[in-house]
């Protein structure tokens, strides 16, 4: 039988009036409530964000029609405008903060078109999220930490690349670059979490944006390093973080089912890469047959064992 129906049946059998249906209807469908009562401040934040992205498209449609000095003049104007507006508009100063900081983004994006200064792309990024922090400090909303977390990862990913001689192609000297950038992403995250509150305001969305960011970064680096055949110390401490991440996250105060299986997918992937390697090193193809279908059963067993674990640990939480 259909709720609703249900809720209006039981409200004419005891003659509830207006005010007492509501209240039943909050009770049987509290998530619902809830999601009607944040429903006006979602809409602003995507309006907010919808806003920003077409004023940035806007000036890349208009590009050869306005003028450098007037493209500088309208996107200096907007973010001093919109951080004013913020300051006064108390009720709309998450949405209008979350405009001033797109509006800087763009605004360094245009600069950097513009003017030819030599300076890497992860420079302007830098400067954008320190300009940005104070707005993020200031709302102290999860809504700014969380595009604040892309734009800071963003930076820490193009500084590894400007110091590796812009190639992608890792060798052991490389390691020490690859190690404070993936330092960095961790301290990020760990700035970022909910538990212990470094940054006031951050929430589920900003650690999770930056914690999936930085697992994706030291996977994807691991992994590369494996193919090396000079740089598997880079192969070996990416699995060592992906462990320590993977114990921390299971206690019972720092339990987050989210990072547990993003960082799940990251050991499955370096593991049966690893046995991969191991087995195809000596260049043996005798029994290839054979050795593909045992790295298809130890990747389908440690799939398996991850879900098992994670469930297990999901409903000890629960019961807690």
């Amino acid at each position: 039988m259909d709720q609703r129906l249900t809720l209006y049946a039981l409200a004419a059998k005891y003659q509830l009036d207006a005010a007492a249906t509501q209240k039943l209807q909050q009770l049987a469908a509290p998530e619902t409530a809830a999601i009607t009562s944040r429903l006006p401040r979602i809409i602003a934040i995507a309006a907010a964000a919808l806003f920003g992205l077409g004023l940035i498209f806007w000036i890349a449609a208009n590009w050869d029609t306005l003028g450098r000095m007037g493209h500088f003049v309208l996107l200096q104007s907007l973010c001093v405008l919109l951080c004013i507006a913020a300051i006064v508009l108390a009720k709309a100063r998450i949405p209008l903060c979350l405009l001033a900081l797109l509006s800087i983004g763009s605004l360094f994006a245009y600069f950097g078109q513009t003017y030819q200064t030599g300076a890497d792309p992860w420079q302007l990024f830098a400067v954008w999220a320190v300009l940005a922090l104070p707005l993020c400090l200031g709302t102290q909303s999860d809504v700014l930490w969380t595009p604040w977390a892309l734009i800071v990862s963003t930076g820490i990913l193009l500084w590894i690349h400007a110091h590796t001689g812009h190639s992608w192609r890792l060798e052991q000297e490389d390691s020490r670059v690859f190690l404070v950038g993936w330092s960095s992403a961790l301290l990020l995250t760990l700035a970022l979490s909910p538990k212990m509150p470094y940054l006031k305001g951050s929430g589920l969305w900003a650690f999770r944006t930056a914690l999936t960011l930085s697992s994706s970064m030291i996977c994807s680096s691991a992994f590369t390093a494996l193919l090396m055949l000079d740089a598997n110390t880079l192969y070996f401490f990416g699995l060592l973080l992906f462990v320590i991440a993977a114990a921390a996250l299971t206690q019972m105060a720092t339990f987050d089912i989210y990072g547990l299986s993003i960082i799940g997918l990251c050991l499955n992937i370096l593991l049966v890469s690893g046995l991969a390697k191991l087995m195809f090193y000596s260049n043996n193809y005798d029994n290839i047959v054979g050795q593909i279908l045992l790295i298809g059963c130890v990747a389908a067993g440690l799939l398996a064992f991850t879900v098992s674990t994670l469930l297990h640990l999901s409903r000890r939480q629960e019961k807690a």
